[in-house]
Parts: C-alpha cells; sequence; structure tokens
C-alpha cells in the first residue's frame, strides 16, 4: 500500500482496546520504558523522536503522554512553530540542530521539519521545487543523525477526513472537553486535496531504513498511545541491544579514488612577491576594499564564512589576522578549531558548525574546520572509513544549505612543500614567542604527509562544487598568500553585493 492509501485509510485498528487492558499495558509499558531510558543516559546513546501529522489534538495528547510515561528531567522537547526572525536569517536546519539533544537525552521534536515545508508550500511561501529541496534536505538531516548512531523514531499522527468532520462539527464529544478547532484545523480542512499530496511526497522522501515513518491512525485514543509506546520502547531496547551503534550509512560520497586529481601538484609554489614594498601596497589595497566592502555587507545583512586549512606553519593563522586587521571587531568572529571537547562529543560533529553560523551581516572565520573529519579524522584514524565517507557527502549538504541561504562561502587550503615546512618548524622552534606553538605532534603529523596528501586531494576532487570552490593558495611565501586570500575574499563580497 501506498503512503497516500496510507494516509487516507489511517491505519485504523478493526477493534478498541478496552479500559483495563489498557491500564495493564500503561503500567507495564511505564516501568519498561523508564529503565530503558535509564540505560539509555548510562551507554550515552542518542535518541531523536520525531511527532508531526494533521492530527493536532493527538500530537498534543503524545507529548504529554511521553512527559507521564518518561523521566521529564531527561528528556529535551522542542515546539517548532513558524521560524522567528532570527530563525529566517539563518539555514531553515540551523533551528533543528540547534534542537538536537545530547547523547544519552531524548530530543523530542514537535512538527518540526515535516511540518514546515508542508506549511511554506499550503502558504505559497516555497514553490515546488523549494518544496522537494527542503524535503530532500530534511532525508539527508535524518540519514546523517542515524549513521553517527542516533535512533531516529518519528510518528505521523493523522486523523480520517471523516473523523476530522465529526470532530469539527462537534459530532464526537471528547472526554476532556469540547473540541477547540484552531486555524490550523481549519487550514487542513480546507486545503484538504492540496494536504494529502504534499505530506504523501514528504513521508515517501523521508522514509528510509535508517528513519521509518510510523504512521498511526488518532481515531482511538488507546489504540494511539500503547502504539507509540511499544514503538518507543522496541527502538530504545533495540538501540541499547546493539550499544555500538553506528550503522553502515546508505550516504555515500563518490568513491573514485583511483582517478582523484593531484590537485596539490598543481599548485605554483613558486608564486611570491618580489619585495616589501609591493607586498604592503597590494596589503593595504586589499584591506583598504575589505573594509569598505563588509561595511556594505553589515548593512544588506549579507553573512560571510571563510573557512582557512592548511598544512601545519603554512601561514593560516597570519593569513587570518591580515584579514580581520580589514575588519571592524562587530562585523566577525574568529573559531579556532581545536579537539572537540566533551559537551561536542556528546553530538554529531556537525553540531558544534552549526552553532557558530554568522548572523546577517558578520562574517566568521574558522581556523580549521568541519574538515578535519575528513582530513586529520582519517589520516589518524579517529574516524572509521565508513565515517569519513559519508562525511564528504554530509558536508556538501550542509555547504549547500549555507549556500543557498545567501551565505558567501569561502573555502582556503594554504599549500607549502616539506622543505619549507621544516624550516618553519625550525623558526618557531628557535624564536623564544612561538616556541609553545611546536611539538612532538607536528612532526609526527609530517613524517605522514603523503597520507594528508592523499586526503586533500580527495578532499578537493569531492567537495569542490560551482558555489562553493576550494581555493588552493601557494603559501611558501607568506605574503603572497595573504594578499591572495584578502583578494578572493574582496572579489567574491563584490560579486554577492
Amino acid at each position: 500500500m501506498g503512503l497516500q492509501a496510507l494516509l487516507e485509510s489511517g491505519l485504523r485498528a478493526d477493534q478498541e482496546v478496552s479500559k483495563p487492558h489498557y491500564v495493564r499495558q500503561k503500567e507495564r509499558l511505564r516501568i519498561e520504558l523508564v529503565n530503558a531510558q535509564f540505560d539509555l543516559q548510562q551507554a550515552r546513546l542518542p535518541v531523536l523522536i520525531l511527532v508531526s501529522g494533521d492530527d493536532r489534538r493527538g500530537i498534543n495528547a503524545v507529548v504529554q503522554l511521553l512527559h507521564e510515561w518518561l523521566d521529564a528531567r531527561y528528556l529535551d522537547t522542542t515546539v517548532a512553530p513558524e521560524p522567528s526572525q532570527g530563525d529566517r536569517q539563518r539555514p531553515p536546519y540551523w533551528r533543528f540542530w540547534a534542537a538536537l539533544a545530547p547523547r544519552g537525552r531524548i530530543g523530542l521534536i514537535v512538527g518540526g521539519w515535516a511540518a514546515a515545508p508542508i506549511r511554506s508550500r499550503l502558504s505559497r511561501e516555497l514553490d515546488d521545487a523549494g518544496f522537494d529541496a527542503y524535503v530532500s534536505h530534511a532525508a539527508r538531516f535524518e540519514q546523517a543523525l542515524a549513521a553517527d548512531g542516533a535512533l531516529v523514531l518519528k510518528f505521523w499522527l493523522h486523523l480520517p477526513r471523516k473523523e476530522r468532520k465529526r470532530r469539527l462539527a462537534g459530532d464526537r464529544p471528547e472526554a476532556d472537553g469540547p473540541w477547540q478547532m484552531l486555524d490550523s484545523d481549519e487550514a487542513v480542512r480546507e486545503n484538504w486535496d492540496r494536504w494529502v499530496p504534499l505530506a504523501d511526497r514528504l513521508l515517501e522522501a523521508t522514509d528510509s531504513p535508517l528513519a521509518r515513518w510510523h504512521v498511526i491512525d488518532g481515531t482511538q485514543e488507546r489504540v494511539r498511545n500503547l502504539a507509540v509506546a511499544r514503538l518507543l520502547l522496541t527502538g530504545l531496547q533495540r538501540l541499547l541491544a546493539r550499544r555500538n551503534p553506528r550503522p553502515a550509512s546508505i550516504l555515500r560520497g563518490r568513491r573514485n579514488l583511483a582517478r582523484t586529481p593531484n590537485a596539490l601538484a598543481a599548485v605554483d609554489l613558486a608564486m611570491r612577491f618580489s619585495d616589501n614594498d609591493a607586498y604592503a601596497e597590494a596589503r593595504d589595497k586589499q584591506q583598504g576594499a575589505l573594509a569598505r566592502l563588509t561595511r556594505e555587507a553589515r548593512e544588506q545583512g549579507l553573512s560571510t564564512i571563510v573557512v582557512v586549512e592548511g598544512w601545519d606553519a603554512a601561514g593560516k593563522g597570519g593569513a587570518i589576522r591580515r584579514l580581520t586587521r580589514g575588519l571592524e571587531v562587530r562585523d566577525y568572529q574568529v573559531v579556532p578549531i581545536a579537539a572537540p571537547s566533551q559537551e561536542e562529543q556528546s553530538y554529531h560533529y556537525l553540531w558544534r558548525f552549526w552553532s557558530q553560523l554568522p548572523r546577517p551581516g558578520q562574517m566568521t572565520i574558522f581556523d580549521r574546520s568541519w574538515y578535519g573529519r575528513v582530513l586529520v579524522e582519517r589520516v589518524e584514524g579517529l574516524a572509521r572509513p565508513e565515517e569519513w565517507e559519508r562525511a564528504y557527502t554530509e558536508i556538501l549538504d550542509f555547504e549547500s544549505q549555507l549556500v543557498g541561504q545567501g551565505i558567501v562561502l569561502l573555502k582556503f587550503w594554504l599549500h607549502i612543500d616539506a622543505d619549507e615546512q621544516l624550516d618553519r618548524f625550525t623558526a618557531r622552534e628557535k624564536t623564544p614567542y612561538k616556541k609553545y606553538r611546536i611539538g612532538a605532534d607536528d612532526y609526527r603529523n609530517r613524517a605522514r604527509r603523503a597520507d594528508y596528501v592523499t586526503a586533500v586531494n580527495d578532499m578537493v576532487a569531492r567537495t569542490s562544487t560551482r558555489l562553493a570552490a576550494w581555493h588552493l593558495i601557494p603559501a611558501n611565501d607568506k605574503r603572497y598568500a595573504r594578499v591572495a586570500v584578502l583578494r578572493t575574499v574582496c572579489g567574491a563580497l563584490r560579486k554577492a553585493l
């Protein structure tokens, strides 16, 4: 049976559940759910529950039931109504990443990314292509979380059309008082013929082995409550039985390593300034232009993200400092990325980057970035092959959402050769205020340069797109690299403005 047929039938149960049977089942399920929740907390496993659908009263009742049957202290609930003005200034999925619960807790999202695109399509805020793009991001969002080990449990609560008419007409008295019709109920009724195909498209596009939809009829409340509780308990028990819940993802990056071009080999490392006067003149010119462009970006609400990656001692910090000297303090933030903190390890690896997105008109500069997943974590074995393999696709989706929101995204790799790197290591050791910036790890990483070259070339080949291309900067001459970064940022801002 197709998903549209499921919506029309509402998965109706043939028999009602008696009250004594319901009470017995309720007590047993409550005990087992709380026990599973405690085990979940101890094992630090992530759970995400999405409750959405067209049965508003049923959604409210299920949320209340989960708060009653579970230990609410370890249940993080987010209701996702119409996005706020602040939400609209960022990529749509920013607010859903922000709502994720850490490992060991249960995150409960009401409405969420299932309700939002239908509501926006009905109001014509989204066209057909926009709706499909939103839903496509939803599928990748869910699968990224599930592949990272999360239990993604989705309930679609449906009220059949005839039952809806009876309730809205007041033909069916409710145990807790008369049915209160809201604008959202009227909107579903008036737009039923448009609403059902949209729901069908959404459910079909986002139903996957890692994130199944459970369509539940809301006509019989006891049947509905027991169905939700049993499905949740089964999901928690399976997650706990796995204990190391990181299944192979169906999201894969393009794997064609045999023909990956050697992009680094094509970088002309001989590029340099002839003297300091020529460098200073070019630097000052670009910094002046950047100051004007960022003021205009602030006025227009244009946000910018600059990613600075490169070899150890390639001059990332120096390039960033030359950028920020052309900016007002209020217009930028620099985010240095190191090993994830204990809190950050409680989430999907992209979470900490979503949380650092710039406000409208601001520039955020990442000193290293989400590409650590396919660089250091890959080379050093901190991520398993299936984890860094799927990261290419996850990163492409992340960046497409940034660019789709109108954010200017620039990615730089500062490239130096092995001899220049060794010279800079030696110079750091001899400079008192730079000694802290060199250690055994730097030399160990240098010894694996061939592995990093392979990883960088794969990264460039698989994540350089028309809208978010990699800029490979010759950095044997620090002065040339600094001006090249400034010039590229200015050029991108001019084009965007």
